[in-house]
């Protein structure tokens, strides 16, 4: 891991009235840039959103990486969601995933002190007050105790009481960049506040983590640090230091072909043993949350996102992707129906279009799980997958919201792990952890 050698920051916006005006002053900016935009628009009329959006994205992951927490959060998970935003902003967005600014020396240390009333020098034997890597809602530091290396989690101040309050202002951005629905925004936004506060209570991730870890004890290839209970609190997680590199620095190694389906494998049996075995899953699959370790290993570094499915998502989702229910017209206008794909008051032709867009795209998504192996370099099969979402992210008939909250992080989920395993260009074995299809 790298020294976060960017500027360091010594305060963060955590009252409602200092975290509304950065929004609003970044609210100016961007008008600012419109208005360049359509000035220049004047003198050259082809000119496109290239250069407006490139301004926008600077502005707002600027503004976004100052105050941290969920406003930083959005921006990354949107980065991950690459239907829904131009490209300028999934470039700038994808920083965030790795380096936002780290905070001060001393605004640590008063963490500390706020929750264990010690500094960090008289809990460890050393500690590195320079952090080695700071993302949306903490940073982490390098310790050592009892000659044991040690990685010490440090949330941003304010983060997690300023959940609430961050979304209500992250939402007219949101609503401009992608173009959704009132209610749809809702239901998405919501659903974003409910992980993300489980996210911000550390003492959740640190018992979560423990019982993942225990649970995921059958795989292969794939480590979790240790982690210290009496050590961490609310804001703070002590954990053993995983040696290894991120996804970016592996690959710059120009790692073996057999390397890249080991690791490959590991990220997909984690993904598809938790969906299916323990019905829960890790649902933040950025690279930043892994690690690849010194003897070609997957290390799993970050348990604050967790996604529980419950039966009545899980079996008529499942059973769309992995079996022949697409043969049956009538069971699978029903499961779209239990999914709220298909709504009640939908006329016979909205039926007939929705079950045949939502046949195409499912069948598209669910080619992995169809055959007993998958080449996830098979660039044909991702221009189709993304060719698809940017057709239907345009249809009219998609502005709507449709489908139950719980698409939103199962979604992601999976396209997060696509994506890891495309970057990876991994050939794996996909029937090694299969749904459960026959309900009790």
């Amino acid at each position: 891991m790298s020294d976060n050698t960017s500027k360091e920051q010594n305060s963060i916006p955590t009252s409602k009235v200092e975290r509304s005006a950065k929004f609003v002053k970044t609210g100016f900016k961007i008008g600012g840039n419109y208005i360049k935009h359509y000035s220049k628009k004047l003198f050259n009329p082809d000119l496109d959103r290239s250069e407006l959006n490139e301004d926008n994205a600077t502005d707002i992951y600027k503004s976004l990486s100052e105050l941290k927490g969920s406003a930083l959060k959005v921006a990354q998970m949107l980065s991950m969601d690459k239907n829904l935003l131009p490209q300028a902003y999934v470039d700038k967005f994808t920083q965030s995933q790795y380096n936002a600014p780290p905070l001060s020396g001393p605004l640590i240390v008063q963490t500390f002190k706020k929750y264990f009333g010690k500094t960090p020098d008289q809990i460890y034997d050393k500690f590195n007050i320079r952090s080695t890597n700071a993302a949306s809602i903490g940073q982490v530091h390098q310790a050592e105790l009892n000659g044991k290396k040690l990685a010490v989690k440090i949330q941003y101040p304010g983060v997690g009481d300023s959940i609430s309050s961050d979304l209500k202002l992250v939402k007219p951005f949101a609503f401009r960049m992608l173009g959704m629905s009132e209610k749809e925004l809702d239901v998405y936004m919501k659903e974003v506040e409910e992980r993300l506060l489980e996210e911000t209570d550390y003492e959740l991730e640190v018992r979560r983590s423990i019982e993942f870890s225990i649970a995921c004890k059958v795989l292969a290839d794939v480590v979790f640090p240790g982690y210290y209970p009496d050590l961490s609190s609310k804001r703070i997680i002590t954990m053993d230091w995983l040696e290894g590199v991120h996804l970016k620095e592996y690959l710059a190694g120009n790692p073996s072909q057999e390397s890249r389906n080991r690791i490959g494998q590991a990220l997909w049996d984690f993904y598809n043993y938790q969906q299916h075995e323990l019905r829960a899953v890790h649902a933040d699959p950025h690279p930043g949350n892994f690690l690849i370790t010194p003897d070609g290993k997957l290390g799993v570094i970050d348990f604050g996102c967790i996604k529980v499915m419950p039966d009545d998502f899980y079996y008529p989702f499942f059973a769309l992707t992995s079996s022949n229910l697409f043969d049956d017209k009538e069971a699978t206008i029903r499961a779209f129906r239990k999914l709220e794909m298909i709504l009640p008051n939908d006329t016979p032709q909205q039926i007939e279009f929705y079950h045949s867009m939502y046949k195409q795209m499912i069948s598209l998504f669910a080619k992995p799980y169809l055959t007993d192996t998958f080449d996830f370099s098979n660039k044909t099969f991702f221009d189709d997958l993304f060719g698809f979402g940017e057709k239907v992210s345009k249809m009219p008939e998609f502005k709507q919201a449709r489908g139950v909250k719980h698409f939103i992080y199962v979604n992601r989920t999976n396209f997060g792990l696509y994506n890891i395993l495309h970057e990876l260009s991994a050939c794996i074995k996909t029937n090694t952890y299969k749904p459960h299809l026959n309900q009790h």
